[in-house]
């Protein structure tokens, strides 16, 4: 009896048990940022937003279409999602300069300037995130007063094209080299390409911020691969 009862009910909610089969964290995101290049190789991406009323509701797009700029060498699935690729398809490593594909939830918004978001992340001098795969600080935000000057990592305070963003939690692995310090960050003009991050010109940033606050999820895939997650995507 409680099988049949489990079966009427899925019956009953089919976006709800697609839902539940999504990929974490997807399945329980009510903001969508969709990222989606055309292939593999491509240094550009469509971005788009998205909103739901809940988990099981369809996505509505929020505001148009923009432009995001990708790694040099394109995309390669993150570790955290290799299941997802198929044969001949890359797998993120550190340093191969490849926005990482998968999803990711959003973390705090960071800048130059103060600002009173929850959770602001002022850059200031000696902010650092770390991609030394030696260091057990490996894909954190730190300081270079806690970790040293000889151990690698970005100095966040020096580059421009951190002087707004958001955190990307990426889920990595420092023993496979899974990749490290990913952000959506502004668009350096005349860049060709990121090192693994995704750009974005700073006034479609800011807003972006906007966008984020309260949580939202980043989703990057190319677009040969939109038909793996039919029913969790808009």
């Amino acid at each position: 009896m409680l099988r049949i009862f489990i079966i009427t009910v899925l019956a009953l909610t089919p976006s709800l048990a697609l839902a539940q089969s999504c990929p974490a964290p997807l399945a329980e995101a009510r903001k969508l940022v969709l990222v989606t290049p055309d292939t593999l190789t491509a240094r550009t991406a469509t971005l788009r937003q998205f909103t739901r009323a809940a988990p099981d509701a369809s996505w509505t797009p929020a505001g148009d279409p923009v432009e995001a700029l990708i790694g040099l060498n394109g995309i390669g699935w993150a570790h955290a999602f290799r299941g997802f690729a198929r044969s001949g398809e890359p797998v993120k490593v550190d340093g191969d300069k490849r926005l990482p594909a998968g999803f990711f939830k959003l973390g705090r918004s960071f800048g130059f300037a103060p600002s009173s978001r929850p959770g602001y992340l002022q850059i200031v001098e000696g902010t650092t995130c770390v991609d030394d795969t030696n260091s057990l600080a490996y894909n954190t935000i730190t300081s270079r007063a806690s970790v040293g000057h000889k151990v690698g990592g970005e100095n966040m305070w020096r580059m421009p094209v951190y002087r707004r963003g958001l955190v990307v939690e990426y889920p990595t692995n420092r023993a496979a080299r899974a990749g490290s310090c990913i952000f959506m960050h502004v668009w350096r003009p005349g860049a060709k390409g990121t090192s693994g991050c995704v750009a974005l010109p700073e006034p479609q940033l800011a807003s972006l911020q906007d966008f984020a606050d309260g949580g939202a999820v980043l989703a990057v895939l190319p677009r040969q691969a939109l038909d793996r997650f039919k029913g969790c995507l808009p």
